[in-house]
C-alpha cells in the first residue's frame, strides 16, 4: 500500500498551531515566562496510520519526559514545545478496539470532534499490563526515590530461566545457525520479501537456495535510505562477512526525487550523492555474484534492508528477533551492542550511522548468540539492564543534590526492586507521581490504586479531583465486566460489516433490456474502484447493483449519476433500503464532518498507467497540498483509480474541490468530493470487504431487526462514557496531551486492532 507522503517540503498539518505573534503575547497570570502553545503534528495515512505500541510507548515516553531526560522525539509524529505540555492523560477504554468505534460512531460525539488525530493501533491480549508492567501497586507511601514496589511471577534468576522470552521461544540448549533463521511464516509475518508476495512484483532474488546447514557463512547486510517519491530508496549498501571483513560499502543514487534525505540518521547528503553514477540494478548485480547459494544473511529488522534493496533472500538471521522481548516489543541496535557486546556504536557525535559498523554489530550478535546459546544471552538479564541504563541516565540528567554514596547509580548496584521492567520506570525516577485510576477486577489488568473506585461515574469523579495534581495520569473506563467480550463475539462484527457492504453498495437503473454494460461499468467507475457489479433480473427491466472499494466512491455515484443519462437510460441512483441504513445520511453528514476528515478530499478517474510521481507533480500546484495517498490493492500491489489530498488549511481543501472537478487528467475527467473515511480507515475496510466476498455475503439485507434490549441498553452505555471522557477533557488544563485508546481484542475467540485518538487541548477549541 502507498504511504502517506509530505509534499514540497511542507510542514505536516498541526493542531492547535497559533502564529509568533500571538504565541509571544501568551504569558503566565504571574508574569513568569511565556507559556507557548504546544500542538501535535502527523500525517497519519494509510500504512503510516498504523502505529504499533512500541511506537505509542515512544510517544508517551517523550511527552512525559522530553529531551531533558534524553528521551527521543516519535519518529511517526512531532510534539511541538514539549516541555510546556501541562500534562498526559490516557484513557483506556477496557475490552474496546476500533470495531467499537465505527460500530457506535454516531454516540462517540465528543469524541470524533474534538480529536484531529486518529492511527489504528495493534490489539494486546492484556494492554494495561504491557504498558506499565505486572503487579503494578501505586501505593500512599513512598518507596525510595520515588520507585514504585513491583512484583512478578516470573523472574530472570539463573535458577529460574523459565519465563524469559528468550527461552520461551529456543529453549535452554544451544543450538546451530539454522535453528535461527526465519521460518517462511515468521518472514511472512514480519514483512520480508516473499518469491511471488503480490507486493514483490519486480524483485531481484539472490538465486541462493534453503540448503543451508549449521556451517553454512553468515554475512552482515545494513542499508541506509532516504524518503523520495517512490517512498524508501537506498542510498548506501554495507556486507561484511563473517570475519567482519568488510566486503562491500557502495553509495548508491536513488531513481525517484528525494524529498528527505534522512541525513542525522543517515548521514547522506545531496552533495556526497550528486557524482555517484551507481544505481540499484549495479548493487543488485553485485549482491547476487557476492552471495555464495548457501549464504545466511544477518541483520537488525532486515526487512527493512530487503524491501529497499527489492531483493528476496531465504535464508535470514533477525537480530532484532533472535534477542527476543514480550509482547513483540524490539532491543535497539545500539542497547544490544553495548550490553552483550560491550561496543559503542552510532556515536551522537558521528553524523548519521555508519552501515558497516551496524552490519558487523549484528553479525557479531548472531555469532554471540549461536556461539554461548539461549541460556546464556537469558542470563545477561537484557531487561534488566536496559531499566539500568535508562534509570542511570535519568539519575544523570536530574539536578538533584545527593549525599555521596546514597545516589540512584549505587542502588543500581545491589539488586534492583524491579523484576520486570516496565514503562512508568523512568518517569517514577524523575520525582513525578503517574496517577492510575480504574476499576480493580479479576480481568489482570493489574490496575491498582489506594482508592479503589468501583463504577464510571466514581471513576471520572475521582479523576477530576486528581488529574490536575499528577504530570501523567491513566484513566480506565469500562462498559461492565465482560460485557463487550460477549457482544463482540455476539455477532458486533457481522453487524458493522453488513453496515458496512451496504454502505459500499448502490442500485441503478432501470435499463433497456439490451443495455451496454461496458458503458455503465465505465461511467460508474468514474466514481472510483468498483469491487463487483451484477445485473439484477429480478425486476420489469434491469437495473444493475454495483458495490465499490470506498465509501467516497459510492456517495460520488449517487451524487453525480443520480438522474443522469448512462447507457440510453435517465436512471435513478440509490443504496439499498435496510433496517441499518436508515440513518445512512446522517452518518455520511457526520463522516463529512468528522475533525479528522477536515482538509481531506477524495479525488477519482485516475489512469491507472498514472504513477505517484506524475500525480505528484499534477496535484502539486494546488495550494498547501501537504501529503498524497494512493491506495493499492493489498493482494495485486496495483494502484487503485482514485486518491487522497491532504491539505494544511480547510479552505484550500475546499478551493481544490472546485478546482479538480472537471479536471481532465491523461484523457481522463476527473470527480472529487470530501473525504468520508478517515485515513486508517483504508486497509480495514478493504480487509473486511473482502471478507464479506469470500463468504458469499453480498448485498441483500432484507430482513428487519428490531433493536434488543441490550443493543438499546449498550448505546445509552456507549453515549454515557463518551459523556464522562467530555467532562474529563474538558476540565484539563490548556496544552495537556490527551490519548484516548481502544485497546482492541485479542484471545482465543477473535483478534480486532485497537484506536487511538489524540490531540493537545487547546482554548480555542474547548468548547466542544
Amino acid at each position: 500500500m502507498a504511504k502517506g507522503l509530505c509534499l514540497n517540503g511542507r510542514k505536516r498539518l498541526s493542531e492547535g498551531a497559533e502564529g509568533p505573534r500571538t504565541a509571544r503575547k501568551r504569558r503566565k497570570a504571574d508574569g513568569g515566562p511565556e507559556v507557548k502553545s504546544c500542538h501535535l503534528s502527523a500525517a497519519l495515512l494509510g500504512e503510516d496510520s498504523e502505529i504499533s505500541q512500541e511506537q505509542l510507548y515512544e510517544l508517551l515516553k517523550y511527552a512525559a519526559l522530553g529531551k531533558c531526560h534524553n528521551a527521543a522525539q516519535p519518529s511517526w509524529c512531532r510534539i511541538y514545545h514539549q516541555s510546556h505540555l501541562a500534562g498526559v492523560v490516557v484513557v483506556v477504554l477496557h475490552e474496546m478496539s476500533q470495531l467499537h468505534f465505527y460500530r457506535f460512531y454516531l454516540q462517540f460525539k465528543h469524541l470524533r470532534k474534538v480529536f484531529r488525530h486518529r492511527f489504528t493501533l495493534a490489539p494486546s491480549a492484556n494492554f494495561l499490563v504491557s504498558l506499565y508492567g505486572e503487579g503494578t501497586n501505586l501505593k500512599p507511601q513512598n518507596t525510595p526515590q520515588g520507585l514504585t514496589s513491583t512484583s512478578s511471577e516470573c523472574t530472570t534468576k539463573s535458577s529460574d530461566l523459565q519465563c524469559d522470552p528468550i527461552i520461551q521461544r529456543y529453549g535452554e540448549k544451544k543450538q546451530g545457525l539454522t535453528s535461527y533463521t526465519l521460518t517462511l511464516e515468521e518472514q511472512k509475518k514480519n514483512d520480508y520479501p516473499i518469491e511471488g508476495s503480490p507486493g514483490c512484483k519486480g524483485y531481484i532474488s539472490t538465486e541462493c537456495d534453503q540448503q543451508r546447514t549449521d556451517s553454512s557463512p553468515l554475512f552482515g547486510l545494513d542499508c541506509e535510505m532516504c524518503l523520495t517519491a517512490k517512498g524508501n530508496e537506498v542510498t548506501r549498501v554495507s556486507l561484511v562477512d563473517a570475519r567482519g571483513r568488510c566486503l562491500l560499502n557502495e553509495l548508491v543514487k536513488p531513481e525517484s526525487r528525494v524529498f528527505n534525505y534522512r541525513t542525522r540518521f543517515s548521514g547522506i547528503t545531496r552533495n556526497m550523492l550528486l557524482p555517484v553514477k551507481t544505481r540499484l540494478s549495479d548493487i543488485q548485480t553485485r549482491l547476487k555474484k557476492m552471495l555464495p547459494h548457501d549464504a545466511v544473511l544477518v541483520g537488525h529488522s532486515l526487512n527493512s534492508d530487503l524491501q529497499a534493496l527489492e531483493m528476496i533472500h531465504p535464508s535470514v538471521i533477525d537480530t532484532s528477533l533472535l534477542f527476543a522481548r514480550s509482547e513483540g516489543r524490539r532491543f535497539k541496535l545500539k542497547f544490544l551492542a553495548k550490553a552483550v557486546l560491550g561496543k559503542e556504536i552510532q556515536c551522537e557525535q558521528k553524523l548519521g550511522h555508519d552501515p558497516t559498523e551496524d552490519a558487523r554489530a549484528a553479525l557479531e550478535l548472531a555469532q554471540f548468540f549461536i556461539e554461548q546459546g539461549p541460556t546464556k544471552v537469558a542470563e545477561l538479564n537484557l531487561e534488566m539492564l536496559l531499566t539500568a541504563e535508562k534509570l542511570a541516565e535519568v539519575s544523570k540528567n536530574k539536578a538533584v543534590q545527593q549525599p555521596q554514596g546514597c545516589g540512584l547509580q549505587e542502588q543500581l548496584n545491589e539488586p534492583p526492586p524491579l523484576s520486570k521492567p516496565c514503562f512508568l520506570d523512568c518517569l517514577q525516577v524523575t520525582g513525578q507521581k503517574p496517577l492510575l485510576l480504574g476499576r480493580q477486577g479479576s480481568d489482570s489488568s493489574g490496575l491498582c490504586q489506594s482508592n479503589l473506585s468501583t463504577s464510571n461515574k466514581q471513576i471520572l469523579q475521582k479523576a477530576l479531583e486528581d488529574v490536575p495534581l499528577s504530570k501523567f495520569s491513566i484513566i480506565q473506563f469500562t462498559l461492565g465486566p465482560g460485557y463487550l467480550a460477549s457482544h463482540l463475539h455476539a455477532g458486533l462484527h457481522e453487524k458493522v460489516s453488513s453496515k458496512l457492504t451496504d454502505m459500499l453498495t448502490i442500485y441503478a437503473g432501470p435499463f433497456e433490456e439490451n443495455f451496454c454494460i461496458k458503458s455503465v461499468k465505465k461511467e460508474f467507475g468514474r466514481c472510483g474502484p468498483i469491487q463487483s457489479l451484477t445485473v439484477v433480473t429480478e425486476t420489469f427491466q434491469p437495473y444493475v447493483c454495483i458495490q465499490y472499494e470506498v465509501l467516497e466512491a459510492a456517495q460520488l455515484a449517487v451524487e453525480c449519476l443520480n438522474g443522469a443519462e448512462v447507457a440510453g437510460s435517465c436512471i435513478k441512483v440509490q443504496r439499498p433500503v435496510t433496517a441499518a441504513m436508515l440513518d445512512c445520511n446522517v452518518l455520511i453528514k457526520e463522516l463529512e464532518l468528522d475533525v479528522e476528515n477536515q482538509g481531506v478530499i477524495y479525488v477519482a478517474g485516475l489512469k491507472k498507467s498514472l504513477t505517484e510521481t506524475e500525480l505528484q507533480e499534477e496535484f502539486g500546484q494546488l495550494k498547501h497540498l501537504e501529503a498524497l495517498f494512493l491506495p493499492k490493492d493489498l493482494q495485486s500491489g496495483k494502484h487503485r483509480s482514485c486518491c487522497f489530498l491532504k491539505f494544511q488549511k480547510t479552505q484550500s481543501a475546499l478551493d481544490a474541490l472546485e478546482a479538480i472537478n472537471g479536471w481532465t487528467m491523461k484523457g481522463s475527467e476527473l470527480r472529487s468530493r470530501k473525504a468520508l473515511a478517515p485515513g486508517h480507515l483504508w486497509k480495514w475496510i478493504w480487509q473486511m470487504n473482502h471478507s464479506n466476498e469470500k463468504q458469499g455475503k453480498h448485498i441483500f439485507h432484507e430482513k428487519m431487526e428490531q433493536l434488543s434490549d441490550s443493543e438499546q441498553n449498550l448505546r445509552k452505555k456507549v453515549k454515557k462514557l463518551d459523556q464522562n471522557i467530555k467532562k474529563l477533557y474538558r476540565s484539563l488544563q490548556n496544552n495537556s496531551l490527551c490519548v484516548v485508546l481502544f485497546p482492541g481484542v485479542n484471545s482465543t475467540q477473535g483478534s480486532q486492532p485497537g484506536l487511538g485518538l489524540m490531540g493537545i487541548k487547546d482554548e480555542g477549541r474547548s468548547a466542544c
